[in-house]
């Protein structure tokens, strides 16, 4: 990655493209499981290896502590956001109340043109796992049930209900890297199977009664 922004004088913005590249890079890295939450991130190291200036690295670092991935501590700098257990249980009850909602509000579904998100999802899953892509799992997880909650219709929800699932796939991306060392491959596809097959269904308390038995308190630490 080549610094090709000059240095920003009065009234210039810094390179855009130069802070959305650095900031899809280290979100892969972290949600990739090969940065441990707590993990420092130092800032020398960062533009030696992205190959970038301080300037547009700490734009990058800004945004992704707004979306809930780093954390700035005073006087050591920034590290891989951390949750506590209570933070982790909080988040997947808070999870779990948005995820029932939208499935009352979404379910049955008008048409199967809707259908299309939670399908390519799955497609995607079966992909990712067959290439052994820890990270592209974890996303086509989280783009499944991002899927299945904007079933419901209401853009203010899904956005509030991504957000819950990106901080949670700092410790999801861990644990699927732990499921990966004891299950089988395909468990994690079959589980989604069960959940696309319901939704098709049309009952939203069949959809339910499989969400209950999806796996995701698992991912508890």
């Amino acid at each position: 990655m080549s610094d090709v922004a000059a240095t920003p004088t009065d009234g210039e913005l810094e390179s855009v493209s130069l802070v959305d590249l650095a900031v899809a890079r280290l979100t892969r890295e972290i949600l990739s499981g090969r940065s441990d939450p707590g993990e420092r991130l130092v800032e020398e190291q960062l533009t030696r290896r992205l190959g970038i200036s301080r300037a547009p690295l700490r734009e990058a670092l800004r945004l992704l502590a707004q979306r809930g991935l780093v954390e700035h501590v005073p006087r050591r700098g920034v590290r891989v956001a951390t949750l506590s257990d209570r933070d982790v249980q909080e988040l997947y009850e808070l999870r779990d109340v948005l995820e029932r909602f939208a499935v009352r509000a979404g379910i049955p579904v008008a048409g199967e043109s809707e259908l299309a998100g939670l399908g390519a999802a799955l497609d995607q899953m079966r992909e990712a796992t067959r290439a052994g892509d820890r990270l592209a799992v974890a996303e086509s997880h989280r783009a499944f049930h991002v899927a299945l909650v904007a079933l419901a219709g209401n853009r203010q929800l899904s956005g509030v209900y991504e957000s819950i699932l990106v901080k949670l796939q700092l410790y999801m991306a861990i644990n699927l890297r732990r499921e990966a060392e004891v299950a089988q491959p395909l468990d994690g596809v079959h589980r989604h199977e069960r959940l696309y097959a319901a939704v098709v269904g049309g009952d939203p308390e069949d959809v339910l009664a499989v969400l209950s038995e999806h796996g995701a308190r698992s991912y508890l630490r």
